[in-house]
């Protein structure tokens, strides 16, 4: 199936999904067909802290129509915060939306993590993942969003993550094990990798990156059936 991609929200996010999709496409012996369109991180920013939801779904949803035109069988949005809008465009997406979101609750539940703790914008952290967990307990420094939330902002938008970025979030991720009973760290914002690619924190890391790739990949590769995973177009 052909993928699209909103894409460059923020720029290097997009550049992991291709690398990983890539990779995963290819250990399931399949080809790859992908489109991706460009999209701007400082208004989706803008819209996310002030939650516009119509307007950013809109937005989305024009790209989302370009990636129709490119041949598209699907789309999917390369930014969990970006996701604060999935129900506005899903209602009005000229394509299939696979959510990054929705996977993750079965595949904590499937490793047997009962409580993880979240990394990502202050959306992400404030909401505990849109609300969408049922099976998975997650929690945040509550007292702290604002300054993960800002300094995750300032790593998606620079497209590179500083000694001292880094070395913040893996310490909020040490606390969320020692002092919350997190059994493991969801990098729940696709541009955490900068900070712990490479990195041995001392805890579990998830990131809900690969659990999206994953389920791209067996969608690219006939492995799963769209319909199975899939938000059907304009659905309200």
């Amino acid at each position: 199936m052909h993928i699209g991609l909103i894409g460059g929200i923020g720029v290097a996010a997009t550049i992991v999904y291709y690398q990983r999709l890539t990779a995963a496409v290819d250990a399931l012996g399949g080809p790859l067909d992908l489109t991706i369109s460009h999209g701007d991180i400082q208004t989706l920013i803008r819209n996310n802290l002030a939650d516009l939801r119509g307007p950013q779904a809109g937005i989305f949803a024009a790209q989302v129509a370009r990636l129709r035109e490119a041949g598209a069988d699907f789309a999917a949005i390369t930014s969990i915060g970006g996701h604060f809008c999935f129900d506005e465009l899903a209602a009005i997406s000229p394509l299939p939306l696979v959510s990054g979101v929705t996977p993750l609750d079965d595949a904590f539940a499937g490793r047997g993590i009962g409580r993880v703790g979240l990394l990502g914008t202050r959306v992400v952290m404030r909401t505990r993942l849109y609300g969408q967990l049922a099976r998975t307990e997650a929690v945040a420094l509550d007292d702290e969003i604002d300054t993960i939330g800002q300094t995750y902002q300032d790593v998606a938008v620079a497209g590179a993550c500083t000694d001292a970025q880094r070395a913040l979030f893996i310490d909020a991720g040490a606390r969320m094990v020692r002092d919350l009973g997190a059994e493991a760290i969801v990098l729940a914002g696709t541009d955490l990798n900068l900070a712990f690619d490479g990195q041995e924190p001392g805890y579990p890391v998830i990131d809900a990156l690969d659990v999206h790739v994953d389920v791209l990949a067996r969608l690219a590769t006939g492995r799963l059936a769209l319909e199975d995973v899939a938000v059907p177009a304009g659905r309200p």
